[in-house]
């Protein structure tokens, strides 16, 4: 079973249908203290860095997902849930997150780009994949992806499985040991992402 977790703040029934899709069983869950129930945690999100932030731990979620994820349990972060796995955001201040990868969250620089492009970057582009992993087995070294998000996670390179250019090159998505976190959406990214949702749910 896998828990999606609810905070107010998340692309939650998009995510639902997706993993109703490949066959998953999911429930929504804003009780901490039931995190531990679950085989698997999904966290979704859109939205600011710091009130997400604020909600998760007014609710106690933020100490319960640290535990779950030490646990050894598979977790995935999507997009704002991904980003919120970082020790910091510079997102409308400064803001610190869970910690888990070390790294932090910023505004796409304007002054690097190599060409005049508009943020937030929206739309299509390729995820370019830096090693085998489980969550992207039956993908290519590439894959098309859906995003939708103007700040970007920067980190050391062993925390990286895809980077994607928008204008420079940037950390697209994440692995630490039973930790994944997507900056696109899979859940809107037909059947790559399917692909990525279905291999979470297999892990």
């Amino acid at each position: 079973m896998i828990g999606i977790i609810d905070y107010g703040a998340g692309n939650i029934r998009s995510v639902q249908n997706a993993l109703e899709f490949v066959g998953a069983k999911s429930e929504l869950v804003s009780d901490a203290d039931r995190l531990k129930e679950y085989d698997r945690l999904l966290l979704p999100g859109v939205g600011a860095f710091g009130k997400a932030m604020e909600e998760l731990k007014s609710r106690g979620l933020d100490s319960a997902i640290l535990e779950f994820i030490s646990s050894g349990k598979p977790f995935l972060g999507i997009c704002l849930g991904m980003q919120l796995l970082f020790d910091k955001s510079y997102e409308f201040g400064e803001h610190s997150g869970l910690g888990v990868i070390k790294g932090s969250i910023v505004e796409f620089d304007k002054t690097k780009f190599k060409e005049p492009l508009k943020v937030p970057h929206m739309g299509w582009n390729m995820a370019k994949f830096t090693k085998q992993s489980k969550i992207i087995k039956g993908l290519k070294d590439s894959a098309y992806l859906y995003f939708v998000h103007s700040y970007h996670a920067i980190c050391d390179s062993k925390f990286a499985l895809a980077y994607t250019d928008y204008g420079y090159e940037f950390v697209s998505a994440v692995e630490y040991e039973n930790v994944y976190g997507f900056q696109p959406h899979p859940e809107k990214s037909h059947d790559n992402g399917l692909r990525i949702i279905k291999n979470f749910m297999e892990l």
